[in-house]
């Protein structure tokens, strides 16, 4: 069989235990055999970011704005128990985190529906993707502990040596924690008109919510950037399109998602979308069968499983044991990847493939194939529990039928 050509690159970054086997289990049996896969390839395993000083992670987001489309495994971002199992030089900042701050992106999480798993919301028969702003906030804030009595204070310097001082807490003898968080007007300005740009073109509602009645200033800066961009510049395109945008408070919003029939985006500040996220894919089924691309305002995309490396499982790995790993994200951020790179290629015959490989997936699943996560959701009536590589190799059986 003649392999589909692939001319232009994409960047291909490594992960971490379990997701690592998967990544290869995949480029093994459903790409190399079909694809000349043509990657940059970059390692991103916790070992070879603390050798190299994670300058691998910052080489991997610069290498995405060259060639513009990038997949990348799930990785580790070590705590203290991790820089002891490791040996690490120093506790690294999440990988994804600094390809964020870099490309300044958003991030679109869509749930991967199949026939026989239903959501354990039983209103929601249509997917929500959450769009997660993906820079600053907690992710890129600085914190200290107090060590006793002391005094907290937001200190703004300003280019004629001004200097603006507010109070943020006396501590007594016990101490406590401070945090000092930002953002940018120009990263809320792209998130806007990201959420915005997305809804249009998948034809959906968009809703955003933030806490902005407790957070005056932070919050309220969000709520009134979105309204500014939208009633100056997508206004009247949503009407022509016969979608709408709405803001509520956070609190709000949750409620009036619960009561949703599912179908459309909600936009989150950072540390909502990284909780809401998780949330919304645990309830249509499963953290592993849920889409993620992170889109930046220059047009360069990121795709990723939205899950860890599975930990657990990557030790019984080692022990030799079988494992039953769900797949599905990791192999969505390959397909996903291969379908922007031949649309921005115009590689017809790349992009048909990605989409039969999707298809075929969904297809294993819905027949009964599956692995042990979603057995125990299964509403079919027949069905078995594959493992990793088996489910991996039942694909790969009917994408060559």
């Amino acid at each position: 069989m003649t392999k589909i050509k692939m001319p232009v690159p994409l960047v291909e970054m490594d992960g971490d235990e379990m997701t690592r086997i998967i990544w290869k289990m995949i480029k093994d049996y459903l790409l190399e055999p079909y694809i000349e896969l043509n990657t940059e390839y970059y390692d991103l395993g916790l070992t070879e970011r603390d050798k190299t000083d994670d300058s691998v992670t910052v080489a991997s987001a610069e290498a995405i704005k060259k060639y513009g489309v990038g997949v990348k495994c799930a990785t580790i971002t070590p705590n203290a128990q991790r820089v002891e199992e490791y040996d690490l030089k120093k506790m690294w900042k999440s990988p994804n985190g600094t390809i964020r701050e870099i490309l300044d992106g958003t991030v679109f999480r869509t749930p991967i529906l199949v026939n026989g798993i239903k959501p354990a919301v039983k209103t929601w028969e249509l997917p929500i993707t959450i769009a997660r702003h993906a820079f600053g906030d907690i992710y890129n804030a600085q914190e200290c502990e107090v060590d006793g009595e002391g005094t907290a204070e937001l200190v703004i310097t300003l280019p004629d040596g001004t200097v603006e001082r507010q109070q943020i807490a006396q501590f007594d003898e016990k101490g406590g924690v401070v945090r000092g968080m930002f953002n940018t007007t120009k990263s809320i300005e792209s998130f806007a008109e990201a959420c915005f740009n997305f809804a249009l073109d998948t034809k959906q509602e968009l809703w955003f919510a933030t806490k902005d009645t407790i957070s005056k200033q932070y919050h309220h800066s969000f709520k009134d950037i979105f309204q500014e961009i939208f009633d100056t510049k997508y206004k009247a395109k949503f009407e022509k399109a016969g979608i709408e945008y709405f803001y509520t408070l956070i609190d709000d919003a949750v409620a009036r998602v619960i009561r949703s029939n599912g179908g459309f985006i909600w936009a989150c500040m950072n540390y909502d979308g990284d909780v809401m996220s998780d949330m919304v894919a645990t309830a249509y089924g499963s953290l592993a069968m849920m889409t993620s691309v992170l889109v930046s305002p220059e047009g360069y995309y990121e795709y990723e499983a939205a899950h860890g490396t599975v930990t657990r499982h990557y030790y019984k790995h080692l022990k030799g044991e079988q494992t039953s790993t769900n797949c599905m994200a990791t192999l969505f951020a390959w397909t996903g990847a291969l379908k922007k790179r031949a649309e921005l290629d115009g590689n017809d015959e790349l992009a048909a493939f990605a989409t039969k490989l999707e298809k075929t997936s969904i297809e294993t699943i819905e027949d009964g194939f599956m692995t042990g996560d979603l057995v125990m959701l299964s509403e079919l009536d027949k069905k078995e529990k594959l493992t990793t590589e088996m489910f991996v190799k039942e694909i790969k059986k009917r994408l060559d039928a």
